[in-house]
């Protein structure tokens, strides 16, 4: 059975549009409940910055509390925080509100496990199954409380802070860090100034709407200038929630997840401390793999998603693995995708070699790749004739000097057209061609 709400991070859309109600959000609640902890039990709940959050926060309270459940509420916290925090405090379930990097309009629910992990395609279809029946409210006497935990930012800082060496400082260092007005607004400068850094911030000053607006990993425009600007040693940049990671060097160039990976894994290979393959998606950059393959780094690719990632780094032992776009997964670290704890490991790194972050990534060719980002109204048959066949064309045409990845979003309304090669202007002219045959087809 296909899920019909759940995508590849949670349940997303636009806020007052189903399944993005403040009525479902309590049919969901109290399905999760009935599913997950039937006998009662603990949730914890954080949410991001987006002013829909505190509609969603109260919904969510109110049907887990009628399903039996006790409630934690932590405020705006990084999506990793939350995960981090539903495994120190107890709890038998973690809720996220966030829609990520989506703009603020939207918003979206994702639950982790005990441990901090994100649910299995079969636990989020059995929730699915509950949510045709009516939401329930156990009698009086087992009904469950709710109360908010107010050092949540604080427990997840310290946490944080231990996932570096204990003589790592970042004295003298400057670092210009990007929010995107979002739940990692203000622990994650917080985490950098007590390591000493002098720490230069932007997007951190959210209003409940400017979310990831002309910011952040997905907007690093404003932070290379400002690393130029203010002549900063480092930049880094985290999306709305907290997961993505991106960062800048001292030139201003942008440094993206697939290069940060290359710097980590070829470091702690170098180190000793690296076990099992490194795992990347489908849209990692052919260079990734080559660099890796040519320092006798074994490298895997999963399906897009770092929860696909995630499956296959436990599958084969591994501990490390991520995505273009900046979600890294440091498994040694932490249990899920953490811009912050993942920027904290570069950084070490930084001073551990005392190289500039430009010439460590400097050992990883980028091969010339286009992203084609389509939205459709209704998602079209990928495999329909107009579609393939111009696939095809391309494939053939480009024969072994690259790929084409073809794939519908699992959060967006969106097709993804990515050409990779050896020739960048020959890249863009087919996969804008393959982009126009999507549009024509929607």
């Amino acid at each position: 059975m296909t899920r019909q709400y759940f995508g590849t991070d949670g349940i997303r859309g636009t806020v007052g549009e189903e399944p993005l109600t403040a009525e479902f959000a309590l049919r969901l609640a109290s399905a999760a409940a009935r599913v997950l902890s039937p006998n009662g039990g603990t949730v914890a709940i954080g949410k991001d910055t987006r002013v829909s959050g505190y509609m969603f926060e109260s919904a969510l309270e109110a049907g887990f509390v009628a399903a039996g459940m006790d409630v934690l509420l932590l405020g705006p916290l990084p999506t990793p925080g939350i995960a981090y925090l539903t495994r120190s405090l107890g709890a038998d379930l973690g809720v996220v509100i966030s829609a990520s990097h989506n703009p603020f309009q939207d918003n979206g629910i994702k639950f982790f496990d005990r441990q901090g992990r994100k649910l299995s395609d079969e636990i989020e279809r059995a929730i699915e199954a509950k949510l045709t029946e009516p939401a329930i409210t156990r009698p009086s006497e087992l009904l469950g409380r709710a109360r908010r935990i107010d050092n949540s930012r604080t427990q997840y800082q310290w946490f944080a802070l231990s996932t570096v060496p204990p003589e790592m400082r970042l004295d003298g260092m400057k670092i210009a860090i990007d929010g995107s007005n979002g739940a990692g607004y203000k622990v994650a400068p917080r985490v950098l100034s007590e390591l000493g850094a002098d720490v230069v911030p932007i997007g951190c000053s959210p209003n409940g709407k400017n979310i990831n607006l002309d910011c952040g990993s997905t907007h690093p425009e404003l932070l290379q200038a400002t690393v130029k600007g203010v002549g900063a040693d480092v930049g880094i940049a985290l999306d709305g929630d907290g997961d993505r990671l991106v960062m800048v060097d001292h030139n201003g160039a942008l440094i993206d997840g697939d290069q940060l990976l290359y710097v980590l894994a070829t470091v702690r290979n170098q180190q000793g401390t690296l076990s099992g393959p490194v795992v990347g998606t489908l849209m990692s950059n052919l260079g990734l793999e080559k660099s890796l393959t040519e320092r006798g780094i074994k490298f895997l690719r999963a399906d897009v998603g770092d929860r696909y990632v995630l499956e296959m780094l436990h599958e084969h032992d591994g501990i490390l693995g991520g995505e273009t776009s900046g979600h890294l997964l440091c498994l040694d670290k932490t249990t899920t995708g953490d811009g912050l704890v993942s920027a904290l490991q570069v950084l070490t790194v930084l001073r551990e070699t005392g190289k500039t972050l430009a010439e460590l990534a400097a050992g990883m060719p980028r091969y010339p790749q286009t992203l084609v980002n389509v939205r459709v109204k209704t998602r079209p048959d990928l495999d329909a004739a107009p579609i393939r066949d111009a696939v095809r064309a391309v494939e053939d045409q480009l024969g072994d000097r690259g790929r084409v990845v073809l794939r519908a979003s699992g959060t967006e309304p969106v097709i993804r057209v990515m050409v990779e090669g050896d020739d960048e202007s020959e890249v863009g002219q087919v996969a804008d061609r393959i982009a126009d045959a999507v549009r024509s087809a929607a």
